[in-house]
This record gives C-alpha cells, sequence and structure tokens, in this order.
C-alpha cells in the first residue's frame, strides 16, 4: 500500500530550483533513506511530503487519513521559558502520565518526565522528539538527520531503535541521513538526491552505481563492508531489478559518514 507519492516534482525557491522532476513513493512498512550532498533537496523533499512545501510542478498524493510523526533536524528551545519533558509532550495534544512514561520508557528515555528540556543532552533531546512524534501512532515516520550533534554509538542505537520500532508498529520511516556506513544496515531502499534522482534501490545496489560514486567517490572513504540480511520483498533499483530473498547490504566497519547534512 502506498503512503505518499510525488510525480514530476519540482520546488523552487525564487529563481533557484531545489527539484526537478521527482518522481518518489514510500509504501507502508517500508524503511527509505534520504541522501545527498548538500543542497540536493534532501529537506526539501520531506517538507513536500509533509505538506509545509508547495510544488512549483508536479504533485504529492497522501494516503486520506495518513497520520504523519516528524523529528526535526533541529528544535530551538528558550533556555529562558520552564518547560519539562511531560509538559512537552503533551503539546499540543494531551497525553496521560503512564502514556508518556511507557513511550520514554520505549524510546530509551525512561525517568525523564520531570527534567526540564534545555537540560537534556542532544541523545537525551532526539530520543524525547522521536517518543512526541510516535505518541500520536503514526503510520508515516518522517526523521530529518534525527542523529545530528550524536556520537557514533550514540547514532548507531538511534538507527537500531528505528528499526525496532518499525518492525514492532508495522510504521514506514522516511529519513534524511549523513550517517550512512551505519544507517545503510537499516534500510530497506536509498534514494539518492542531487536537485534530481540520481538513482534508488537497495543498499548495495546503490553504492555501486555510477551516479552514487561521482557524488560520493570510490576508494577506501567509499568502501564499505557487507552483511546478509534477510528481506521478505524486493525493490528495483537504478534501473535494475532485485530478487527477493537473501541480499549483501553495505554496513559499518568503521568507515567515515559519506554524505553531508541536508
Amino acid at each position: 500500500m502506498t503512503l505518499v507519492a510525488a510525480r514530476g516534482l519540482t520546488v523552487r525557491y525564487g529563481g533557484v530550483a531545489a527539484l526537478t522532476g521527482v518522481d518518489f513513493e514510500i509504501g507502508a512498512g517500508e524503511i527509505v533513506t534520504l541522501v545527498g550532498p548538500n543542497g540536493s533537496g534532501k529537506s526539501t523533499l520531506l517538507r513536500a511530503v509533509l505538506g509545509a512545501v508547495r510544488p512549483t510542478a508536479g504533485v504529492v498524493t497522501r494516503r486520506p487519513g495518513l497520520t504523519i510523526g516528524y523529528v526535526p533536524q533541529k528544535l530551538a528551545i528558550d533556555d529562558r521559558m520552564p518547560l519539562t519533558v511531560r509538559r512537552f509532550l503533551s503539546l499540543p495534544v494531551r497525553h496521560g502520565t503512564a502514556e508518556v512514561a511507557a513511550m520514554l520508557g520505549r524510546v530509551g528515555a525512561a525517568g525523564l518526565e520531570t527534567r526540564q528540556l534545555t537540560a537534556l543532552s542532544g541523545g537525551q533531546f532526539q530520543r524525547v522528539l522521536l517518543a512526541r512524534a510516535l505518541l500520536g501512532g503514526p503510520e508515516l515516520l518522517i526523521l530529518d538527520e534525527a542523529t545530528q550533534g550524536l556520537d557514533q554509538p550514540g547514532t548507531a542505537a538511534f538507527y537500531q531503535l528505528i528499526a525496532d520500532l518499525r518492525r514492532e508498529t508495522g510504521a514506514a520511516v522516511l529519513m534524511v541521513s549523513h550517517d550512512l556506513h551505519v544507517v545503510m544496515s537499516a534500510t530497506d531502499r536509498v534514494l539518492c538526491l542531487n536537485g534530481h534522482v540520481c538513482c534508488q534501490g537497495q543498499p548495495h545496489v546503490v553504492t555501486a552505481a555510477p551516479e552514487y560514486r561521482a557524488l560520493f567517490g570510490h576508494g577506501t572513504h567509499g568502501t564499505m563492508a557487507l552483511y546478509q540480511h534477510e528481506h521478505d520483498h524486493a525493490h528495483d533499483g537504478c534501473g535494475h531489478g532485485a530478487a527477493a530473498g537473501s541480499e549483501a547490504h553495505p554496513h559499518a566497519h568503521g568507515a567515515k559518514p559519506e554524505a553531508a547534512d541536508a
């Protein structure tokens, strides 16, 4: 079942095109990762999916009644404003004490209810933002560089949590990431953008594509070890079909991030 689809999506800011002719869709339960250099249109595509940006041309369709949870890249909180985690998680929709506590526990932030938002570490704050997005029971979870500011172990743990939540809830996940060496092991499909769709498909197909290599380079910096990951579905990538079953996916072994921020 398709949750969101874009056809011929073009977005211009003034006279500058951020996206041109993008075709994209995400289905129920799927994890899709957007990669690309700075200014490639990754965050613009997310905003178009959310309905926060109006296309200059083309169309974005969302399944009627679709519920979306959103974790932004950053959220500025005035440190002069007293705001506890519990209060923040009940804005704008109030949630019960037990419900808030259970969700905080699920995302690895148990016991933070009475803490001030401004007193949280970067990792704690991102988990609180994730809890807030999940409290609405989303069918689609959108993450815009949600691990920015986290160290490598924290980043790996966050993406593992996302994979676990998808498995438990069935929610689809659309995320922008520059932590390509980590996120490749937790994604079903990669969409490589540079103002347009350069290539897309399963991770190992995209990283072998010449379009991807032209953006992110060759050699040690672009090399990832592979591991076996079972899938019960298939995706096309970069013009090549891929059969379901056991597939090789890039996985992190001390590599450095390859893609820049959105």
